[in-house]
């Protein structure tokens, strides 16, 4: 996401809802379509799990869930913010996936959707508003059926150009505490559970190596 704009609310203890919401209005649509995470990419082609139900955890203008559709899958796409379901909406119209997208206005810290799920995944869900994210996947993911799978994409490191709402120097969970955190009740196999560097690019073209926590469990 581009830099916000001078009317950012920038206030931790704002709700979920106003904070997100005010920064989707500071920042401008991209210019051009969203584009998927590409660790989710990467891990859907190397996991090739047959397309079922999704759920979005935080789906942002819906990168990760349009091309989920595109591929076949029906997605429930969330956020707590409305301008993002907004666009996610009109964006699955522009391309004809309204039938496999339903996007929602969602705070995760209400019940979570009902399932059952055969995928739910979670691509940066990180927030300056206080906000119990582990548990908020934990109680989605308890809706993943059976040889469903959970996918959780984290930073593990900040790229110089990263937008943050103060000066603290950010602390980034091991990719074992993140899975140990996420894991829902259940039996669960570990598919992927490591820290991998990729070469990131800037909104002004600037590169830099930035690392990922890429954490995938499947339910047996």
């Amino acid at each position: 996401m581009s830099t916000p704009g001078p009317d950012l609310k920038l206030d931790p203890t704002a709700s979920s809802s106003e904070f997100w919401e005010s920064l989707y209005q500071s920042v401008p649509p991209p210019p051009t379509a969203p584009c998927p995470n590409v660790r989710l990419v990467e891990l859907i082609h190397e996991l090739a799990p047959t397309p079922g139900r999704a759920c979005d955890l935080g789906c942002g203008r819906g990168g990760d869930a349009l091309w989920l559709a595109s591929t076949g899958w029906q997605v429930t796409a969330l956020d707590v913010a409305a301008t993002a379901v907004a666009a996610v909406n009109a964006a699955a119209d522009e391309r004809d996936l309204s039938d496999r997208i339903r996007a929602e206005q969602h705070d995760l810290a209400d019940p979570p959707p009902e399932g059952p799920f055969d995928l739910v995944y979670a691509c940066y869900l990180h927030s300056p508003v206080a906000f119990d994210r582990d548990d908020a996947i934990r109680r989605v993911a308890e809706r993943i059926a059976t040889g469903g799978r959970l996918i959780v994409i984290d930073h593990a490191s900040i790229a110089p150009w990263s937008w943050r709402l103060n000066d603290d120097e950010p602390r980034f969970p091991s990719p074992d505490e993140t899975r140990e955190a996420v894991t829902p009740s259940g039996h669960w196999n570990t598919e992927r559970c490591e820290r991998a560097e990729r070469l990131a690019t800037g909104p002004d073209q600037q590169t830099a190596t930035v690392a990922d926590n890429l954490i995938a469990l499947r339910r047996s």
